[in-house]
Order: C-alpha cells, then structure tokens, then sequence
C-alpha cells in the first residue's frame, strides 16, 4: 500500500469532492453524502495508519475527540508541534505520551528529553494526518504566555530616572526620602543593579527599617526607611516573590524576575534579573534578603581569572584531560561558580557534550545543556541522569553527600570530565572533606585531577590608585606568609624590601569605597604520588596535604594575595582580612 501519510489529510478527503457547485444546505441529501463520505474517507486514513504503526512497532491512537489537557499539550510548543507533526496528548505526572505522524530520531530525541525532564516515563504512538490536525487546533486554546512572568518591569528609562538621582549611597538615601511607598521598592531595586550589588538586605529595627547592599563582597549602609512604611513595603515585596503576605512568623522562600527592556543581552532579548528573596521572622519584624542572579552577566575566561605562572599550566593540563575530577573549594561567595563557568567556557566546543546539573542557574551559557534542581530532582539524581545523556563534560553544582561523590567519581573513572565544588577552607582540605563523607580512597585518588582552593579580594579602583606606605605589622606578616614560598613564587614577588604598595582613596566611580570589582586569589593542588602515599598511609590531615602540595611547588591562596597587591591589584588589608 502506498504511503500517503506524508500528504496533508485535506489532500487524503479531497478525492471526488472537487464540486463546483453552490454550497448546498446542511440538511439536503448533496451534503448529506459528503458528509458520509468524508466519514469514510477518515475511516480509511485511520485504518492505514493503524496498519502502519503496527508494521513499524508503535502503538496506534485516534486522538479525534480525545480530552488532551493544556498541561500536557504544552509539553511541545506550538512551533515545534506544526514542525515535527507531534503533539503531546497525555501527562499524569508518571506517564507521558506523544503522537506524532512519522517517527524519526529528532522525535525520539524530544521523547528522551521531556521525560528526563519531567521524571516521566514516555512513549511515542503513530497517528494520522488527521489526528494531527484536530490536536492541533487545541492550541489556539492555551493562552499564550505573557513577556513578564513573576516579574517587576523597570525599562531602561524608569532605570535611568533614579540612577542618575544618585553617584554615592548617601545620594540615595535623599531620593528615597521624597519618594512614595510606591517607588521606593523600584528605586531599591534600580540602586542594587546599578551598585553591582549581590544581595540587598533590608532588616527591620526598634526605631526604622535599614537597607544594605553587599557590594563586592562587603555590606554597606545606604538608606534608613521609615517604620510606618514597612508593611506597605514587605507586601510589595512578598506580591512580586509569590509568598504569603498573611504568614508573619514563619520564614519563606520566593523568587521574581526584573526585566529591563532597554538592557538588552548579548542575543538582542531583554535583560533579565532573577531576584532570589528570603523572607525571615525577626524580634522587630520580618527581614528580607534579595539575591540578584544577572543570567545574562558575561563571565570571565579562563586565561582572565589570575592565576598565575606554574600553576596556570598546571590546571591548563589538568583541564584539558579527557577525564577525572577538579574540584573548586572555599566559603560560600568566594568564587567557585564564576571559576567552574570560565572553564565550561574554555571548553564549550562543537564536538564536545557539557551537560550541568545546578542552584541556581547563574549564567545562561550558549551551546551547553543546563538543569537546575528542585526539591524532587536533587544533584544526586540530577547527576545519574545526566550520566545516560552521553556527556563528555558534567558539572555538578555542589557535592553535598556520599551518594552525589560516588556518582560523581564513578563517572570520571568512566570516561568522563567533572567539576564541581565542595565546602572546605583550603585545597588540602578536599581529600579529607571527601573521606569523611565515607568515599573510598582507593577510589578517590585516580578520580581526582586538581583541586582549588580560592577567595575574592577587592580590587583597588583604577581612578582613584594610590602609593602608601605599610605598617610594620603588615611587613611583618608578609614576610610570614612568604617565608616558605616556592621557587615560582619567588620569581612573580620579587624583591620584598623594595615592593610598592597601593591602595585607593575613594571616588565618585567608586562611590567613595576605594575599591571596585574583585579578584580571585587561588591555590592549586594536583594529584601526585606523594599526596597518594599520604592517603595510603592514612595521614589524612591538612597539614599534611598542604605541607606536600607546597614542597611540589604549590603558591598559597595567602601567598597569591601577596603577589596581587604587590601589583596594585589589591590592597595588603584585603589579602590579610580574607585569606588569613
């Protein structure tokens, strides 16, 4: 039998119906036989295509009439669905099923890929031209999603409205206090953007409301509201997150996007930032912390992010492997992320597979596939997921427990390149952090490639960079840190008698700080056969691990500092206050 089914279903019914005549009433006897023979024309589509599905093994459904849910219909676009001639007729939770027309490998790909995604098990049902059709007028019923989900607009000229009302925080707290209750979220939100902030933190007090910006790692004051606006501002604040606004004393987590329609991205779309805000029970009312993910932020190189000599061919060499593990540590805000990223970036090629598992998504990167976790899809099962997706290169957000390390380990056995980061002060604190999570070493020690530690320190502004002169205190704590430094690092410091060191006095570009931007400071080890002697001896402390990493070479987050401020990256104050 030959295969019409690429023909339209219209071209199918058409046969003998080519009449020129006036349309005929719908109850005479003319129509009334071209209604049965459309009938049986139907009849015979779906009979071949039912023939047809059991010759290439699917299953067969007639979706005419069938109820397909707006939920499960758009599981696949309305584009993708007129393109591939594939709905998505059924969604439970469990099950997901689709219909499409013909089969190929971009429709058992879509299949794969929506039920990874949705925790589902999928199947694919052969149906005709027809039930194609009928489905698809379904979707003029789905409403079509608006721009702004969840989000507040401010456009580039709402934005510049209160930007250019302040150059410093003190600026800013004159413009709140003229502002209504109604601005006054948005002035907020338009001053963190334009600060670089991080997170904005606004507490409620005995007398007033406080509002601080973290700015290149640092808290700082920058407006007082008053006490009798606060509910008006929290209920704004807990509307945009999609919180409770009748829940007072328990904590809550939402989320709301601002779109910034004059801002756009790299791609031309408008800008968005995720807002992440924690809403907290406190003796003096609630107190709100908004993280501020910029998505569309350009990340840094990996040539970019200043680590230098020995220890940047080191982990060149270390990344370029095919396989094992390179695993970032340090406190929570010390960079980990931006490093993981800027090597995804070195390594994001055509020929090669990234796939991340992440909380948050922080930057949308081209050419990779990024999922991020919820409270059903953890890393643990977001990483054994991920494995059957024929990755070259996985990235794991975080390694938290014993069942994430061991996939993760057994994945870099398997052929595979992973990064991720772990919480410990140092790089001579992963191994032991690893085995006190109950991982074997004799599993541990081929796994691992290179591990980082790492801190940021504030860079000193360039507009404002000035010569000082250090305190005997500082020298001496410089020739602390330096006295066990190795041959490499002795080269990049110099002589330590006659460094110079700066600082930077404040200015309007950096809002009177000093400071603007950071830098990371970093410690490299690599896996060696001492540091494997070590853990076969089990003389498992940090002590231990540094003392060899340092022996072979190894420059110290501290050590590292050294040679930035000696630069003028950074100021000895920062070098000092973060990594010692």
């Amino acid at each position: 039998m030959p295969n019409n089914n690429n023909q339209s279903i219209e071209d199918l019914m058409s046969k003998g119906d080519n009449d020129s005549s006036k349309p005929a009433d719908d109850k005479s006897p003319q129509t009334k036989l071209k209604t049965k023979s459309k009938e049986i024309k139907i009849k015979e589509v779906e009979k071949f295509t039912q023939e047809k599905a059991k010759e290439e093994g699917y299953q067969y459904i007639d979706l005419s009439g069938f109820p397909i849910s707006p939920e499960a219909l758009s599981k696949i676009s309305e584009e993708d669905s007129k393109r591939l001639k594939v709905v998505c007729f059924l969604y439970s939770g469990e099950e997901l099923r689709l219909g499409a027309v013909d089969v190929n490998d971009e429709i058992k790909e879509l299949l794969t890929s929506l039920a990874e995604r949705s925790h589902s098990k999928g199947e694919i049902y052969i149906i005709s031209e027809h039930s194609f059709a009928e489905s698809f007028k379904l979707y003029k019923n789905i409403a079509k999603p608006k721009e702004v989900i969840r989000g507040v607009k401010i456009d580039e000229a709402e934005l510049n409205k209160y930007g250019e009302s302040f150059d410093s925080f003190k600026d800013l707290q004159a413009e709140i206090a003229k502002a209504d209750v109604t601005q006054i979220v948005s002035m907020i939100l338009a001053a963190s953007i334009k600060s670089r902030s991080s997170d904005v933190h606004i507490e409620g007090e005995e007398k007033d409301i406080k509002v601080r910006f973290r700015v290149d790692g640092i808290l700082h004051d920058v407006a007082i509201l008053e006490k009798s606006a606060w509910s008006k501002i929290i209920s704004r604040l807990k509307l945009l997150a999609k919180v409770k606004i009748n829940i007072e004393d328990k904590p809550q987590d939402g989320r709301f996007s601002i779109y910034m329609k004059g801002s756009q991205s790299s791609d031309g779309t408008s800008r968005k930032i995720d807002i992440r805000a924690s809403f907290l029970p406190t003796a003096h009312g609630e107190s709100v912390v908004m993280r501020l993910l910029d998505s569309n932020k350009e990340n840094l190189s990996f040539e970019d992010l200043g680590i230098i000599g020995q220890a940047y061919e080191s982990l060149k060499r270390q990344v370029e492997r095919p396989n094992g593990m390179i695993i970032t540590t340090g406190p929570t805000g010390s960079g980990k992320t931006t490093t993981l990223y800027s090597i995804l970036k070195k390594l994001n090629k055509s020929e090669t597979k990234i796939i991340t598992v992440e909380d948050p998504i922080e930057y949308q990167m081209e050419g990779i596939n990024q999922s991020q976790v919820s409270d059903k899809y953890t890393f643990a099962k977001g990483l054994r997921s991920i494995v059957r997706q024929d990755p070259d290169i996985i990235m794991v957000g975080e390694i938290r427990d014993l069942e994430t390390a061991e996939i993760a380990i057994q994945a870099s056995l398997t052929g595979h390149l992973v990064l991720s980061t772990i919480h410990t002060n140092d790089a001579s604190g992963t191994i032991p952090r690893f085995l006190s999570m109950g991982v074997k070493p004799f599993l541990l020690t081929p796994a691992l490639n290179a591990m980082i530690g790492q801190r940021l320190v504030r860079r000193i502004c360039k507009e404002c960079k000035e010569e000082v002169q250090i305190t005997d205190e500082q020298k001496k704590r410089i020739e602390e840190i330096t006295k066990l430094i190795s041959e490499e690092g002795k080269k990049e410091i110099g002589d330590i008698a006659s460094a110079k060191f700066y600082k930077g006095k404040g200015c309007d570009a950096c809002q009177g700080i000093g400071y603007k931007g950071r830098v990371g400071i970093y410690e490299i080890m690599i896996m060696n056969e001492n540091i494997e002697k070590l853990i076969q001896e089990e003389k498992l402390s940090e002590y231990n691990f540094a003392k060899i990493a340092i022996e072979n070479g190894m420059i110290t987050m501290a050590q590292d500092g050294i040679i930035k401020a000696i630069k003028g990256e950074t100021t000895i104050e920062e070098v000092l206050r973060v990594a010692e």
